[in-house]
């Protein structure tokens, strides 16, 4: 909407709560106690049963002496009925002043009209809140993709899709934290800001704490504060988080997005893998009411059970059987052929992971389990006891995306400090020795996994961007 034609809404609506005001009515009022949100009422309709509702005005159509109209309470949309003979001449004029937008109290009973609508029939209303501004059109919603995503607010109000959406992400999170309560996990808290910016490869935000007069992170990762949690006796935990990573956006990243972690003593990857199994199927038929999701021109079956192969595998499909007998020129060149732009500097591991990231996982649309990673790109996990150049992992893959991370967790306190130093190089400070000596008093093995929520949502959902399920993305500032 122009910003002149904007002007002119809000100063005939700045006009109409002067006369709101005028005839005793706040424009900005106060509680209004309701028998129930619209939806309930919607269920349990009773001729003639004496209501109280409230919500937002989305339509009015004036018929002279009464008027119709509906509400919304963001649970479900109302019609109410208007009448001057049935309310009083000076309130049927102050409900005239009334804009759509506008938040509004009713009182009345309700009543089928002859189209089988259920309505209220109102006996007497108030004033709640005034809109000043108004709503994008009612018949097209809100369309311009920059604003949706800035004023989410008007994104909700005016598509309902949208507001179903959220309301999928809403109950899929309690299902989760169900889901994990009920198998005896403990939800739990660790620090957001940390003085070492720990359990994962990523660039952090920097802070600076005045109280202490040091550098601080904001986490990346709650991973190495859950496992100091294994070591003080806690058997089964779970986090579900906000993280934070000074990196790029795009379809897939947001640099604060949800993680769910989870820690479990006493077992090992494959006890995440039956894990991770059950809870994403259960949250998807509990939620979704099936096992089919995405979208139609690229569905996504998540019914078990789930593709599982080892992540040399996968490369040897794609660049050939020999591809480990190469040496690094031979293989710079056949990736190179397949469109890869590599840095000189990489070794052959560095080569190898570029063409799994590039173009090996985009292609695993169903879910799948990719196992056994080259030890060094995960320095967090128990080498294979059969091949110690390989770790105990997978990462679950759906809709060519990485979704869920799971690690037989290192617990030898020795070798994990080598892992770290291995890491860091000539950047000794970065080696996190509180951990280590959590992990010198004692760590159990355990089974370890993070869940990207975000991700896990665009494709239960059928979204294509991440910002699409995250309720308030984050935008370059205009201007």
């Amino acid at each position: 909407m122009a910003e002149t034609e904007a002007n002119e809404y809000r100063e005939q609506r700045l006009a109409n709560l002067k006369s709101l005001e005028a005839l005793g009515y706040q424009p900005f009022g106060k509680a209004f106690e309701r028998t129930a949100p619209l939806a309930e009422i919607r269920e349990a309709p009773e001729e003639g049963r004496e209501v109280s509702l409230a919500g937002r005005l989305i339509r009015c159509r004036d018929m002279g002496k009464s008027m119709f109209a509906d509400i919304h309470d963001g649970s479900d949309r109302f019609q109410i009925y208007v009448q001057k003979n049935g309310i009083g001449e000076e309130a049927f004029e102050a409900f005239k002043l009334v804009d759509v937008g506008d938040h509004i109290g009713v009182k009345g009973a309700l009543f089928t009209t002859r189209t089988g609508e259920l309505t209220v029939k109102v006996a007497s209303w108030d004033m709640l809140g005034k809109s000043l501004l108004p709503l994008p059109e009612k018949f097209h919603g809100l369309q311009d993709v920059d604003t949706r995503y800035r004023q989410r607010y008007l994104d909700l109000v005016s598509n309902p899709d949208v507001r179903d959406l959220f309301n999928k992400r809403i109950r899929c999170i309690h299902e989760i934290r169900n889901y994990l309560v009920e198998r005896g996990f403990s939800e739990v808290e660790t620090p957001m800001m940390q003085s070492q910016a720990g359990g994962a490869a990523a660039k952090p935000f920097v802070t600076h704490y005045s109280a202490l007069n040091t550098e601080m992170f904001l986490r990346i990762a709650p991973e190495l504060y859950l496992k100091r949690l294994l070591v003080g006796g806690f058997e089964k935990v779970f986090e579900l988080n906000r993280n934070f990573r000074n990196e790029g956006l795009d379809r897939t990243h947001n640099p604060e997005f949800t993680m769910l972690e989870i820690y479990q003593a006493y077992t090992d990857v494959s006890g995440m893998k039956e894990l991770i199994e059950g809870l994403i199927t259960h949250v998807c038929e509990t939620v979704f009411g099936s096992l089919k999701v995405g979208t139609e021109a690229e569905p996504i079956d998540l019914s078990l059970p789930w593709r599982e192969v080892t992540y040399k595998e996968l490369i040897c499909e794609r660049m050939g059987e020999d591809w480990y007998t190469l040496d690094l020129a031979q293989a710079q060149s056949r990736a190179e052929a397949e469109g890869l732009q590599l840095d000189p500097a990489w070794d052959m591991l560095m080569v190898t992971h570029e063409v799994y990231e590039k173009l090996i996982e985009k292609t695993l649309r169903q879910p799948t389990f990719v196992r056994r990673f080259p030890a060094p790109l995960v320095p967090l996990a128990k080498t294979c006891e059969d091949d110690p150049s390989v770790v105990d992992v997978f990462e679950l893959v759906i809709a060519g995306q990485e979704i869920a991370p799971a690690y037989s967790e290192m617990n030898n306190p020795l070798l994990q400090r080598e892992r770290f130093e291995e890491q860091v190089g000539e950047d000794a400070e970065r080696v996190d020795d509180d951990f280590l000596t959590a992990l010198e008093h004692g760590m159990p093995p355990a089974g370890g996994m993070g869940v990207g929520i975000d991700r896990l949502m665009m494709i239960l959902t059928g979204s294509e961007a991440i910002r699409d399920v995250i309720l308030f993305p984050q935008l370059k500032p205009r201007g």
